[in-house]
């Protein structure tokens, strides 16, 4: 009876903790924004939980006993990684070539292209303007006959037969099935697989997809001046192993308090913020191709690092309608959401609402402690991709490396060992600049000048210092030689380096 009291107790506990991790979460909406409704109908705030510091001595009587429970579940190579949640390290997006579709996902695509076409001929995909309402009747049966025929062209003579938009688009893809765009179907694959193939409900999503589009004047979003208070929280950067592009989230931004006043003060700021999010996704969206085998989605980066607290009552209100409005209005937008520098407290969340997610779900979301950011993106990300701020090598307004030199070479670090990098300089006052970047811990890094001659001096570019980040440096020689780069590893764990480097000849 105690034990059975005791399990209760510690039930009530977890209950408890998790009705005020829900209370706090919505200010972090917008972490995993463009994800299918699936995902909103599981757990719309799975990406949104703050929890205040105090708060972490509970979470971490959480993790302690759900990490118990499933040690009964889990063998032991999955215990032994506990600083990602992640299930893999690589994701593939379901297909979008008509061949590799399964029967039933087929059908309801074909289903769908037949609804749209008679909506467009129909012109029924809007709501009627007041001052349409009331067309003539006479032009009403030319119109259905059209619609029903497919023809491609009106009655010229007849002025009261309602005008047909066959240029109806989404993103710059035409909608309208008969023209023969393959990025049609990749279109409306993805409001399929945002109501799980219903049709009649995948319909209803673009109807409103494409009603909110013309009130919110997305038209001119692109063109719009929004100010660039908020440019550092959200941007977009680079692209990932598979071409996607990455659009990078900083939390932390939203903590100062000028930032947060020039944005969240008014609801007309507000409002702005809201429109400028959606101003940052369709720039996003004019790098995807939407072909079959092409790239359709983004990756997104959530970084969690001092994110704002809970109190900020504007930012929970700001960003879920962000996440609210992103979730219905662009369907499976997203390959893969990774959250980084992931505070403690946010594994004990996971733990208790993963049970509620299905497999799918759960594939699309990446967790990173602050010690493996580096190494968890380099999963998905090149290292000349990855921010400098994040262990990887890529600089704001690059000057020295091109999209042509911008690749890095690997070498592998074993337990206890020393490897060089050896650069060399057959001609003299030439300029070496060199990139270099850690990934696993601390190593010991040094570079030298080894002239040729024997007789000359090794010259002391850096001394033998501990290095965990990245490092650039540039080196003239005044002889022959070679730039010796040194790295030891006295750590029991193997680590990675990347480098690259260029040499600048003198002109003189």
């Amino acid at each position: 009876l105690k034990h059975n009291l005791t399990q209760q107790s510690n039930l009530i506990q977890v209950q408890k903790l998790f009705r005020e991790v829900i209370a706090k979460i919505h200010y972090l909406c917008y972490l995993s924004i463009n994800m299918t409704v699936e995902v909103q109908c599981e757990a719309t705030q799975v990406a949104e939980v703050f929890v205040p510091q105090e708060e972490l001595v509970a979470a971490n009587k959480v993790v302690e006993e759900v990490e118990v429970n499933e040690k009964v579940k889990k063998d032991e190579e999955e215990e032994s990684k506990p600083n990602t949640i992640e299930k893999s390290s690589s994701y593939r997006e379901e297909s979008n070539f008509l061949s590799d579709l399964k029967e039933n996902e087929r059908k309801a695509l074909n289903e769908l292209k037949s609804i749209v076409e008679e909506a467009i001929l129909g012109n029924t995909l809007f709501k009627k303007e007041e001052t349409n309402k009331a067309p003539e009747e006479e032009g009403k049966n030319e119109e259905n006959r059209d619609t029903v025929e497919g023809k491609e062209e009106e009655k010229e003579g007849d002025l009261d037969v309602v005008e047909v938009d066959r240029e109806i688009s989404i993103w710059g893809v035409p909608l309208l099935p008969s023209k023969g765009d393959e990025k049609t179907n990749v279109v409306l694959l993805k409001f399929l697989r945002a109501r799980d193939y219903k049709v009649n409900e995948s319909f209803e999503m673009l109807k409103k997809t494409l009603q909110w589009r013309k009130d919110f004047n997305i038209q001119s979003i692109l063109e719009e001046d929004l100010g660039s208070d908020l440019a550092p929280a959200a941007y977009m950067s680079g692209v990932d192993n598979q071409g996607h592009p990455i659009c990078y989230n900083i939390f932390g931004v939203l903590d100062d308090e000028e930032i947060y006043n020039k944005t969240f003060g008014t609801e007309e700021k507000r409002n702005q913020f809201l429109r400028w999010r959606v101003q940052l996704m369709e720039k996003g969206i004019q790098q995807l191709d939407f072909k079959a085998g092409g790239v359709s989605s983004l990756l997104q980066i959530n970084d969690l690092k001092n994110s704002p607290g809970p109190s900020k009552k504007e930012v929970r209100v700001a960003t879920k309608q962000a996440v609210d409005l992103l979730q219905d209005n662009y369907p499976e937008f997203v390959a893969k959401n990774i959250f980084i520098n992931v505070p403690f407290w946010y594994y004990a969340v996971h733990s208790l609402l993963s049970p509620f997610l299905t497999q799918r779900t759960k594939s699309k979301f990446v967790f990173a402690r602050p010690a493996k950011v580096t190494e968890t993106l380099l999963k998905y990300i090149p290292i000349h991709e990855i921010p400098i701020q994040y262990g990887g090598l890529k600089r704001e307004n690059e000057f020295e490396f091109s999209v042509s030199d911008c690749e890095a070479s690997e070498i592998l670090l074993k337990a206890g060992s020393t490897e060089t990098i050896e650069i060399p300089a057959v001609d003299v006052e030439s300029t070496f600049i060199w990139d270099v970047t850690i990934v696993g811990g601390e190593v010991s890094y040094k570079e030298e000048f080894v002239p040729e001659d024997e007789t000359s001096y090794t010259i002391i570019i850096q001394k033998d210092k501990k290095v965990s980040s990245t490092i650039r440096n540039t080196f003239k020689n005044t002889e022959t030689g070679k730039v010796v780069l040194t790295i030891k590893n006295s750590s029991s764990k193997k680590k990675k380096a990347f480098y690259r480097h260029k040499i600048k000849k003198s002109t003189i």
